[in-house]
């Protein structure tokens, strides 16, 4: 197993690197979306309309965050169960999503649609929530603000530590 420095450009062009398992220092932009916002982009996608950020590329961390204490740009960032977004992330795989950020396994057909589309599955640690927050440097709300929370944000990582739970060729550290 391997450690992996990357920043969110360079990720779809060094996704094949990376094997389950593996450590990944992610650096870059980061967008955050939960249940509600993916019910959202696929209703978006499904009208042909444009999406409020390039999907193409683009990491999504099933986060909701806390508001931010003085002085910081963000309050507590952890994942969400990510099997909660499945029904929703094969259609964006298919728009060019290249990786999801959360926490658990994810189903058949997820892995399927990643293994099709090139994606990775990495994977932050429950409960740390707080402890997250420091690699987050910036975050502006991009999309759907009515939903609170669980509105579209761009967060800017810097080392924000994680474990690819499934890589692009469908290995998984949920399987044995």
């Amino acid at each position: 197993m391997k450690t992996h420095k990357i920043n969110t450009k360079q990720l779809k062009n060094n996704i094949n690197e990376l094997s389950a398992g593996d450590t990944v220092l992610l650096s870059g932009t980061v967008y955050t979306a939960r249940d509600a916002a993916h019910a959202k982009l696929l209703e978006l996608i499904k009208k042909g309309e444009s999406l409020p950020f390039k999907i193409k590329d683009a990491t999504i961390y099933y986060a909701g965050p806390t508001e931010a204490p003085l002085g910081r740009p963000i309050g507590s960032c952890g994942p969400t169960t990510s099997s909660r977004m499945d029904v929703f992330t094969p259609a964006l795989l298919n728009e060019g999503l290249c990786c999801m950020i959360g926490k658990g396994n994810r189903s058949f057909d997820v892995v399927e649609s990643m293994v099709t589309n090139g994606a990775v599955y990495l994977c932050a640690i429950g409960g740390a929530g707080a402890l997250a927050a420091k690699s987050i440097v910036e975050c502006e709300i991009v999309a759907f603000p009515e939903l609170g929370c669980e509105s579209i944000k761009r967060l800017e990582f810097e080392d924000f530590p994680l474990i690819v739970g499934i890589d692009s060729r469908g290995n998984s550290v949920f399987v044995k």
